[in-house]
């Protein structure tokens, strides 16, 4: 359901309440293609300069989900806001209107977009982190695992990727397997269709860092998780696995807690740029 207008003052107000900067300033429905579902929402500080960047994207089954879902906004917000991040959450056309290689391409489209418009806002275009949920860290995967997608929309290079559980990174093996009905509405019967939009297999080549978070409490999750990271590594990838004893939707929700998570999260970002280290001190 899209957020409402009481619910982004409250959610101002609970973040300034949070120790956030004196103001947030706060970009609806940014177009970035002629569809409806092509927009994206900025959260960034008042008076931000050169902030580091993340790029949310939801998930939903590549048919439903919002850019606007508290689970995906609400503690991201509150913990990478106060230190200095600006947080760009996109929508991305759905099933049955677009499959997931056109969703990349909105994905690489929206980041385009962000990147060229980031300095208006405060952020910087160079300090991109791309950070995707379920269907959304498939599709982030992706972008990761073939960067020439973006690259054919305008993007440039970011620092890195983060993958919030994600069962659908080796697509082929996936839909060979037992699976869930909506896995057959996003990839179809095509073994083509499989290859191209499996992450594991587009890896070819060393790309920027990429954290896999996966749920130890699903079975398919962290085996997946854990064999796309190695492939990453034998392309020379700085790539880590962070399972994590939480369910699907948590993994989602409680990143930006006061955890060992986010914490572990926190610590793979350092990593990526001395800008973004110092901001997370």
């Amino acid at each position: 359901m899209p957020i409402t207008r009481f619910f982004v003052a409250f959610l101002v107000a609970s973040l300034l309440s949070l120790g956030a900067t004196a103001q947030t300033l706060i970009k609806r429905n940014i177009a970035y293609g002629n569809d409806e579902e092509q927009r994206f929402d900025v959260y960034a500080p008042d008076q931000a300069r050169h902030a580091p960047v993340i790029l949310l994207v939801h998930g939903g089954g590549w048919r439903w989900g919002d850019k606007d879902a508290r689970r995906v906004l609400e503690n991201k917000l509150s913990h990478w806001l106060p230190r200095g991040f600006a947080i760009v959450t996109v929508n991305y056309r759905l099933l049955p209107k677009a499959r997931p290689l056109e969703q990349a391409q909105d994905l690489a489209r929206a980041l385009a977009a962000a990147q060229g418009m980031a300095a208006s806002w405060g952020g910087d275009r160079q300090k991109f982190i791309l950070m995707g949920h379920s269907a959304g860290a498939h599709l982030v995967a992706l972008l990761a695992a073939r960067p020439a997608l973006a690259a054919a929309e305008g993007a440039r290079p970011w620092l890195g990727s983060v993958l919030l559980d994600s069962a659908a990174l080796n697509v082929p093996s996936l839909m060979a397997s037992r699976h869930l009905p909506l896995f057959d509405r996003a990839f179809g019967s095509d073994p083509t269709y499989w290859q191209a939009t499996s992450p594991y297999h587009q890896l070819s080549q060393r790309s920027a860092p990429i954290l896999a978070v996966c749920s130890t409490q699903r079975t398919e999750a962290c085996p997946q998780a854990r064999e796309f990271v190695a492939r990453a590594e034998s392309f020379g990838t700085r790539a880590a696995l962070l399972g994590q004893d939480l369910g699907h939707r948590e993994i989602n929700e409680l990143l930006g807690t006061e955890s060992q998570y986010t914490t572990a999260v926190d610590a793979f970002l350092r990593g990526l740029d001395v800008g973004v280290a110092q901001a997370l001190k």
